[in-house]
């Protein structure tokens, strides 16, 4: 189709598939009796209240705590939907919650590598090299685990839905199933992004304290989560260019640990999320 495709992201979830378009989100999970259950939302965006922060740069880091809301969310609604939890969070467990993961990034990606560098200087000079270690061991370990495997096969069927929709084909099955299960705009290729800008940036701050490195570390963590969206929002653009193909490819190959190839019920599942955020127009049955 000529006109232009809207811009939707997803994540998977318990038995499920979070979808985000420009005004609405849901999130479809597969019931224990087989149904599938939708829940639909307005997108409630700061960014829309204050419009600097559409600006580049400052967008990219309310769009990567938004998106952590709204994943969570996401998780606790699939979780008790599926039968896996009984109650949903409230909005204190929510923000317990989404602080705790930040504190625990924070820790396992800046401050524990950090902190090794001064057993590990002989090895290598460059904590971010450590960084890259830990995170690949973590999606590595993790991947073997049976739950998991699950979830990067709704993973996969987020992906192959989307590109279902982009092509402009009918939201079938049969459409969605021959797609690749990697896709330019996946989080999982935004962490690879900002793992390789850390890597230039961080060379340059020199080897002060470990306070300082620490907290120069933190700092800066909004201002690279910034450049790598503006990244990945041109390589979603302009995936059909070869040299932004070549330079996204890491994320690429690393979406290999984090999607599965899912089977049908599962595509369903993915479809009924997308279309319940897509106007009735842009809907090709």
């Amino acid at each position: 189709m000529s006109t232009k495709k809207l811009s939707v992201g997803g994540q998977a979830v318990i038995e499920g598939v979070m979808m985000r378009g420009p005004h609405k989100v849901a999130v479809a999970v597969r019931q224990p009796d087989g149904e599938i259950a939708v829940d639909v939302n307005p997108v409630n965006s700061i960014r829309d209240k204050y419009p600097i922060l559409k600006k580049p740069l400052l967008r990219g880091v309310i769009a990567l705590f938004e998106s952590l809301y709204d994943g969570i969310k996401a998780l606790a609604y699939s979780a008790q939907v599926s039968g896996e939890e009984d109650e949903q969070l409230t909005g204190k467990e929510m923000a317990m919650t989404i602080g705790t993961s930040v504190l625990l990034a924070v820790g396992l990606f800046i401050v524990i590598p950090t902190w090794s560098m001064r057993f590990l200087h002989e090895l290598t000079e460059n904590p971010m090299m450590l960084r890259m270690v830990i995170f690949l061991a973590y999606i590595a370990a993790i991947s073997s685990m049976e739950d998991i495997q699950r979830v990067f096969q709704y993973h996969g069927a987020e992906h192959k839905t989307i590109y279902t929709y982009e092509a402009g084909l009918p939201l079938r099955v049969e459409n969605v199933r021959p797609f690749s299960t990697l896709h330019p705009r996946c989080g999982t290729n935004f962490l690879m992004i900002v793992m390789l800008i850390s890597m230039f940036i961080f060379t340059f701050l020199g080897w002060p304290s470990l306070l300082e490195r620490i907290a120069s570390r933190v700092v800066l963590m909004p201002v690279i989560a910034g450049v790598s969206y503006e990244i990945i929002r041109f390589a979603g653009a302009h995936n059909d260019n070869k040299l932004v193909h070549m330079a996204i490819m890491p994320g690429l190959l690393l979406q290999k640990l984090t999607t599965r190839q899912p089977d049908d019920s599962q595509i369903e599942v993915a479809i009924a999320s997308l279309k319940a955020v897509l106007p009735p127009e842009e809907i090709i049955e």
